[in-house]
């Protein structure tokens, strides 16, 4: 029986049913162990949900605010390729940024405004955001290591977008589905996204009957050992 059609049901699906634990806890199963990124990286509001694909950005930092010290390529504009990322994000995507390692914000009020406005669907940084009160009044699905005012102009450019990134061991490609709640956020590869999601679809609403039967009085070990869930 086939689950969803498109990309809009499939998020649908996995924000009204699913959570990153029971995702991950599939994933785990399929031999799919390092696909979290690190515990840092936070929501930045509990209640904050983001599923998409995503737009892999790479950022480096800088050891001047003087572009015109460099020759050519990225390094010789101002923030680098940022705006040109920023510019090609596609609706349903995330903004997913990582590979600086000093301490700036990677993301602001003003590309939410624009991320918004393209369709897309959040933004993760492996690093730290600010404007955070803009952001929130914005609504927008922010995930990072939090927030920090000091700016990435002078201190960090983005390289390249759209290309492999591995952050924290997790190997993502551009188009991988990424799913974020308050425990964490998760990346999913495209070739198994959809054994990943109709198991977790499974999985879950199994769950819903184990709750039950221990709320019935059932004991947790006749549970797993009738629905092999737990």
């Amino acid at each position: 029986m086939k689950l969803w059609s498109g990309d809009e049901e499939l998020y649908a699906l996995a924000r009204k049913e699913l959570f990153t634990a029971v995702v991950g806890d599939i994933m785990d199963t399929l031999g799919l162990q390092r696909q979290f990124l690190p515990p840092q990286v936070r929501p930045l509001r509990p209640d904050m949900v983001l599923v998409g694909r995503v737009m892999t950005v790479l950022e480096a930092d800088v050891l001047t605010d003087q572009s015109a010290e460099f020759h050519a390529g990225p390094l010789a504009r101002p923030f680098g390729l940022m705006l040109a990322a920023l510019d090609d994000l596609k609706p349903g995507e995330v903004y997913l940024s990582s590979g600086a390692a000093g301490a700036y914000a990677l993301w602001g009020e003003l590309m939410t405004t624009r991320a918004l406005k393209l369709g897309a669907a959040g933004a993760v940084l492996n690093g730290y955001l600010r404007d955070t009160k803009g952001i929130l009044k914005l609504k927008f699905p922010c995930f990072s290591h939090g927030s920090y005012a000091q700016d990435q102009g002078p201190r960090g450019k983005v390289l390249d977008y759209r290309v492999p990134l591995d952050v924290g061991g997790v190997r993502i490609a551009p188009g991988d589905i990424v799913f974020g709640d308050v425990d964490g956020v998760c990346l999913v590869p495209r070739a198994a996204e959809k054994d990943v999601f109709a198991k977790a679809l499974e999985k879950v609403r199994g769950e819903k009957k184990v709750r039950k039967a221990i709320e019935n009085g059932m004991s947790a070990s006749e549970a797993f050992a009738r629905y092999g869930i737990l």
